[in-house]
């Protein structure tokens, strides 16, 4: 079903692209006001899914979006050397881990019930921040490796706790 939540996060992940164009040719802070804008995109469908209802198009979309949106970041921003390669690795690997581990359950006839952790959920907001902040420092030309070094460490401890917290949950389930 098409609504304005779904159109709304249609455009968020039509937006990945020209995020991505941006990055790699250091646009940063017309990257950075996109970037805020498709995190502003989130809050505003997901209000407006809750106020007129959910649809499967939309549940499906909505974290595809999500994760379209910072796996490229974060992938483009190490490509570029603003973030460093291994920690673009372990996010990617975090999503393909907890991704592949609900498809093999899938295939092997196991019900799936994902229910979003406050470390999972912490885990976001910390990857958004340093996104956010490392867009929006090489846009006004500022260097602070110090902030930046201290998210990095936080995106780093929380990526790899809500991985292997998704993979201890089903472990201790099944």
């Amino acid at each position: 079903m098409v609504n304005l939540p779904n159109i709304i996060t249609f455009a968020r992940l039509c937006a990945v692209p020209l995020a991505v164009w941006l990055v790699l040719h250091h646009q940063m802070l017309p990257a950075f006001w996109l970037f805020a804008a498709a995190g502003a995109s989130d809050a505003i469908d997901g209000w407006l899914a809750r106020r007129q209802g959910t649809t499967a198009l939309g549940a499906m979309m909505d974290p595809l979006a999500d994760k379209a949106l910072l796996v490229s970041m974060y992938v483009t921003l190490a490509n570029i050397q603003a973030l460093p390669d291994w920690l673009a690795i372990m996010v990617v690997f975090r999503d393909l881990v907890i991704v592949g581990g609900v498809l093999l359950l899938l295939a092997t006839g196991h019900p799936v019930a994902i229910r979003p952790l406050f470390v999972s959920k912490l885990n976001t907001a910390l990857q958004i921040v340093l996104v956010g902040t490392t867009l929006l420092l090489a846009g006004l030309a500022l260097a602070w490796d110090p902030l930046l070094g201290v998210l990095v460490a936080a995106v780093a401890v929380s990526t790899f706790s809500s991985g292997a917290a998704y993979v201890w949950n089903v472990v201790r389930t099944r």
